[in-house]
């Protein structure tokens, strides 16, 4: 059975366990920190990063290229669509996601949740400001003016985009922090519905269990 090393909270985890349940894959999970990583990881993950997915004697990291090689291993459903351009486009939103997104919105998941929760600290709350009001709001407004209704972001069709942008929401979602749907409705109801999905709502209870 295949295998996915990394922990749940980790948003590139979630992007290939989202991925592997829309696609009805089953797998073992080893529960492996990104900091500090065991030896035998480094041997998989040269870059010391989680997830690594491992199928029989193959093993490969990084979410997107895991998530690539799923779609070539089981195409469908599909996660990536057929149309060149729509593709290209979904490859973006989720290299978006990936960069931007995450640097703005983890400062507030690291002070609210991961400091003190897992590191013994206190939340900077002056950092976790400063992203709230200055960081994340021009990420908002640029996903409010790239979603439409429904759960897929790019040509009606749920994609590999959908999971990647999805995925960063949880974690600002466990950091008790939503999209204000009176300054940015569109993007408010596209979140909720994706985090609807099977593939994500069972994910996201299993995680606020953990946590609670």
């Amino acid at each position: 059975m295949p295998k996915v090393y990394g922990v749940n909270l980790s948003p590139f985890v979630r992007k290939v366990r989202v991925a592997l349940a829309e696609k009805n894959i089953a797998y073992e999970q080893d529960q492996v920190l990104p900091f500090g990583p065991r030896p035998e990881l480094m041997k998989i993950s040269p870059l010391g990063k989680i997830p690594v997915y491992e199928d029989g004697a193959f093993t490969i990291p990084d979410s997107s290229v895991i998530i690539a090689y799923l779609e070539r291993t089981q195409p469908e459903p599909p996660l990536y669509p057929s149309d060149p351009r729509d593709c290209a486009r979904a490859l973006f939103l989720e290299e978006y996601a990936d960069t931007r997104l995450i640097e703005r919105a983890q400062p507030i998941f690291f002070e609210r949740v991961v400091n003190p929760r897992f590191m013994n600290k206190e939340t900077d709350t002056a950092r976790v400001e400063q992203a709230l009001t200055e960081g994340l709001p021009p990420v908002l407004d640029y996903l409010e003016g790239q979603v439409s209704e429904g759960d897929a972001i790019v040509a009606r069709r749920f994609s590999v985009a959908d999971i990647a942008v999805a995925s960063f929401f949880v974690n600002l979602l466990h950091a008790d922090v939503k999209v204000d749907a009176s300054r940015w409705p569109k993007l408010a109801a596209y979140i909720e519905a994706v985090h609807s999905r099977p593939s994500f709502k069972s994910i996201i209870e299993e995680e606020a269990k953990a946590l609670a």
